[in-house]
């Protein structure tokens, strides 16, 4: 009599247990443990984690594809699999994991870096086998590129008829669908201001010192130059350090553009040394996990503008909101009501107000 009590008090009580367990979501982050904007990223999605009462873990790449690959596999087979696997599409690796994933009830998420239309289009032939793959959360990154050369330009001032401004340009990793989309970006912006020469656009691979080196050469090789594009913060200020080498001032003679928000960026552009600073997308992880939430929840994403959100979070930064930034550091995310956010409770047609306007603190 004793057992059967017990039995069914156990058996009472599993619902209690399954709602007070924890969402669990583990996040293959594709850079360095080391590397601002993606310490950044995973600082603000841990505040984010913490105010949603969601168990997050973060697994670093370290900038290595492969590791990307192992690290899924260990998450897929092993013996407590997570509620939620979140990825990014770096060097294109989002249609292996996919495949590893089929059959484990784990709930795929893809952000930041889409998937290329190539691999959405052999998915989308199958979409039935990765009926766990529900849905994606990416930035603005094309316009972004695009913003940024429009914002260089607009400082610069209006060009003389038959005159021509000489720009370099720095991308990323040419495997990252987040740089070739900034560059695509960047190329719109050049057909539309046919004024505007690009010299040349050399592959940076996200690095300081990569640029650093190369804008060594391209400096002295096209001493007219007047703009710089950068796909990010680190090559812009490697870009800046050659140019102070060669006895330049950046913000006066030459105007360099970058993307994120590293306290060094942000000061330059406090400084006036950077002329445009394109930022935001560092919130992206938080804000995809008030999706997951909700997702958990029961709350059908197409209800709510997904299952694949494209949010215009890049924006060029005035210098308020980068001294802004620069005060909240990696606390940006402490004064964010993250579960306020959530879709439960809210009327039809709500849609999530995500953006740079809710760091407050």
């Amino acid at each position: 009599m004793f057992k059967l009590l017990c039995k069914c008090v156990l058996w009472l009580s599993l619902p209690f247990w399954t709602l007070a367990q924890a969402t669990s979501v583990v996040f293959l982050n594709p850079g360095n443990s080391t590397e601002t904007f993606w310490v950044s990223y995973s600082h603000f999605m841990q505040i984010a984690a913490k105010n949603l009462g969601m168990d997050l873990r973060i697994l670093y790449a370290e900038r290595d594809a492969g590791r990307t690959l192992e690290q899924a596999r260990e998450v897929i087979r092993g013996a407590h699999k997570p509620d939620y696997l979140m990825l990014v599409n770096e060097q294109y690796i989002a249609p292996q994991i996919l495949r590893l994933s089929q059959g484990t009830g784990i709930k795929l998420f893809i952000v930041n870096s889409a998937l290329t239309q190539d691999q959405r289009d052999l998915i989308s032939q199958s979409r039935h086998k990765y009926s766990d793959w529900i849905g994606s959360m990416l930035g603005n990154d094309e316009e972004a590129g695009y913003l940024m050369l429009k914002e260089l330009l607009r400082q610069h001032g209006p060009v003389a008829d038959g005159q021509s401004i000489e720009l370099l340009a720095f991308s990323g990793l040419k495997v990252t669908p987040s740089a070739q989309l900034r560059e695509q970006g960047l190329r719109r912006a050049l057909a539309e201001f046919p004024q505007v020469h690009l010299r040349q656009l050399v592959y940076g691979e996200w690095a300081r010192e990569r640029a650093y080196r190369q804008a060594q050469q391209l400096l002295r090789r096209y001493p007219q130059t007047r703009l710089v594009w950068s796909a990010n913060d680190e090559m812009a200020l490697g870009a800046m350090d050659a140019a102070r080498e060669l006895g330049l001032k950046p913000g006066k003679d030459l105007l360099f553009s970058g993307l994120n928000s590293s306290p060094e960026a942000l000061q330059a552009l406090i400084d006036g040394q950077l002329s445009v600073l394109v930022a935001g997308h560092f919130t992206l992880g938080g804000w995809a996990l008030v999706a997951l939430h909700d997702d958990a929840l029961g709350i059908d994403p197409r209800l709510l503008g997904g299952p694949d959100w494209r949010l215009p979070l890049l924006q060029p930064l005035t210098r308020t909101q980068a001294q802004q930034l620069l005060r909240l550091g990696n606390q940006a995310g402490t004064g964010v009501d993250f579960r306020a956010l959530s879709a439960q409770g809210k009327p039809a047609g709500y849609r999530y107000p995500f953006g740079l306007q809710l760091l407050r603190r």
